[in-house]
């Protein structure tokens, strides 16, 4: 756990492109029969991916930015908010003026300084502010440097890693069975591939239906709302947690502080229940069953270590480990642990 955590910034890249490789290995290998060069169909196959990906950010990019141009404003209407409040709340803590009589005479009652603009709510506000906005342009490069690393590995992955693991279980002594080596991670592609597609097309069906229901409702950017509570959706319970707030927010910006403010969260909280009750364990099965308990720890852990990238990333490598552990009859304690029914 220490080297994940001060390794983190190696290591993400290197899984994210790990996960991919074995998501899209498969493919490569079918073409690979039908006389196609590996290289060749591994850069399709990333800019068929990506593609799509580039067209959806351009077409968010308008309004992302818009909403970005926003924050100084919602920010100004949270700190006046914030001042009024603590304005109150001071002004019901002075005692009572008292009455002017003979022991006024003898009293040295001051007059109480007029309100300051410094008030300390509104400056934490805007430090923490220009905290998060400094921290956000100083993690720029090293995110692009990220973001090139994954592209590079996943594209060597799929090129010259089964070659590469083949050959390591013909050298190896410490590979006794070799056709069982060969076949354990065939096995797991196929099975993490299913799983990966099925959650995929289940989150983008997801982010579809919310985005037409807002956009039925004429609410502002539906297309923006649907995209980002498809991918928060990745991260089971804490993911539909953070849209819920997230459409709240844009709600109360919309409609105005108010019952109509918790409509789009509401539309998209009984949208999100209908699929994680009925659609995902109907399509997914007993076969990929989690608990739901060991599942929150497990987003915890990877949230503390890897920030919001391993929020993201922990189910897909809890199931990848499971399937690693039934394949080798191993850790079946653990294993029962995580498949245990709610």
């Amino acid at each position: 756990m220490y080297t994940l955590y001060f390794a983190k910034t190696l290591l993400m890249p290197l899984v994210v492109a790990l996960l991919f490789a074995l998501l899209l290995s498969p493919l490569v290998r079918v073409l690979k029969h039908y006389f196609v060069p590996r290289t060749f169909s591994a850069i399709v196959l990333l800019a068929a991916i990506g593609g799509p990906f580039t067209l959806l950010g351009i077409e968010l990019a308008e309004p992302a930015q818009k909403w970005a141009s926003r924050l100084p404003e919602l920010s100004n209407q949270l700190t006046q908010e914030l001042n009024n409040l603590n304005d109150s709340v001071s002004q019901k803590a002075k005692p009572a003026a008292k009455e002017k009589g003979f022991f006024s005479f003898f009293s040295s009652e001051e007059e109480a300084p007029p309100p300051s603009d410094d008030n300390p709510l509104s400056q934490r506000l805007t430090q923490g502010s220009l905290e998060v906005l400094i921290s956000a342009l100083s993690a720029t490069p090293l995110v692009i440097a990220q973001f090139l690393t994954f592209l590079i590995m996943t594209l060597f992955l799929m090129i010259f890693g089964p070659h590469l693991y083949h050959q390591a279980t013909e050298v190896l002594p410490q590979v006794k069975d070799k056709q069982y080596a060969a076949n354990l991670v065939d096995k797991i592609q196929r099975e993490l591939s299913r799983y990966i597609l099925t959650v995929s097309l289940i989150n983008t069906g997801l982010g579809m239906v919310t985005a037409l229901t807002l956009w039925l409702m004429d609410f502002d950017d539906a297309l923006l709302w649907g995209a980002l509570v498809g991918l928060l959706n990745f991260a089971p319970y804490v993911g539909p947690l953070i849209s819920v707030c997230i459409l709240s927010i844009a709600g109360t910006v919309q409609y105005g502080v108010g019952w109509d403010a918790l409509l789009p969260a509401a539309i998209y909280f009984s949208i999100n229940l209908l699929e994680a009750q009925f659609i995902t364990p109907l399509v997914l099965g007993r076969h990929m069953r989690l608990n739901p308990l060991m599942l929150i720890l497990w987003l915890i852990l990877w949230g503390w270590l890897w920030g919001a990238v391993g929020v993201l990333l922990a189910v897909p490598l809890l199931v990848c480990l499971k399937l690693v552990a039934d394949q080798l009859n191993i850790l079946s304690p653990w294993v029962a642990l995580i498949e245990a029914p709610a």
